[in-house]
């Protein structure tokens, strides 16, 4: 199924599949390609109307009796860490940040599949190969970075990786497209270290937002991100303070969701005239 806007892009909808968050529901997404020299544009735009980008593709849920997915967002500015994230950051003073081009490695793949059997072993990602993860990390037409946290040896000896964050660079704020860690070291909490950290980076750059990808309320999976204050969340086309988590719902409804074709009609899409050669 093809809907089009009057100028490129041109939006599609996935065939339903079963959800990767809520029991007994089906995920369907509408989505757009990424290319050429509107691909930042308009990744910049959709970002900040609920898309998230997958490689060359940019992604919203669409489901036809569901609207439980909303894309999240951190106002930097306004962020300021719990005591128990204070502690986590203290926990990892050691670790070194090294944010590099967005180029595939073998201990990145290492660390990625030891994440995944122990943490995600019956989720869509689990059998990805080597050249499926460098795909997932290399294909990109936008500016993104490969932010790696390096954990000193306690001998002297080389440093171990010990988390990684796949992040684009948005001209508001930074996307957190895929990050990773090292399993075993659940007491150090490095998920939420990474985002504490990516909220430090955006604060040196002067970008407002750091951008969570989607909150699920009912799903154990996205709960975490309801606990960083000054997350705001996009609803009915505008972003909205989170407020109390336990004020949203997961439960469905025939008319949850717009018409494909009227969701199309109302993303606002950038200027991008003057970009094309």
């Amino acid at each position: 199924m093809r809907h089009t806007l009057p100028i490129a892009p041109q939006f599609y909808v996935t065939a339903p599949q079963p959800c990767p968050y809520l029991e007994g529901r089906m995920e369907r997404k509408l989505f757009t390609a990424l290319q050429g020299d509107t691909a930042e544009p308009l990744n910049d735009a959709l970002s900040k109307q609920g898309f998230r980008r997958s490689q060359n593709v940019l992604y919203r849920p669409s489901c036809a009796e569901c609207a439980a997915c909303l894309s999240a967002r951190i106002r930097v500015a306004d962020f300021k860490p719990s005591k128990t994230q204070r502690r986590i950051l203290k926990r990892n003073a050691a670790l070194r940040r090294q944010a590099n081009a967005p180029w595939a490695t073998e201990d990145q793949y290492a660390l990625f599949r030891h994440y995944l059997d122990q943490r995600h072993a019956d989720g869509g990602m689990a059998d990805m190969d080597i050249f499926e993860f460098a795909a997932m990390i290399e294909e990109t037409p936008i500016r993104s970075r490969v932010v790696e946290y390096m954990r000193p040896d306690e001998d002297g000896g080389a440093p171990d990786l010990a988390a990684v964050c796949l992040t684009d660079v948005l001209d508001d704020g930074l996307s957190m497209v895929y990050s990773f860690y090292d399993p075993d070291a659940q007491a150090d909490s490095l998920g939420t270290h990474i985002i504490l950290d990516h909220i430090e980076i955006a604060r040196e750059a002067g970008l407002p937002y750091v951008y969570l990808g989607y909150w699920v309320p009912g799903s154990p999976k996205m709960g975490y991100k309801a606990r960083f204050n000054s997350v705001e969340v996009y609803v009915h086309g505008a972003w909205q303070d989170l407020g109390d988590p336990e004020g949203y719902s997961s439960e469905t409804h025939p008319l949850s969701t717009d018409p494909i074709a009227e969701q199309v009609a109302q993303i606002n899409l950038p200027d991008t005239r003057g970009t094309r050669r």
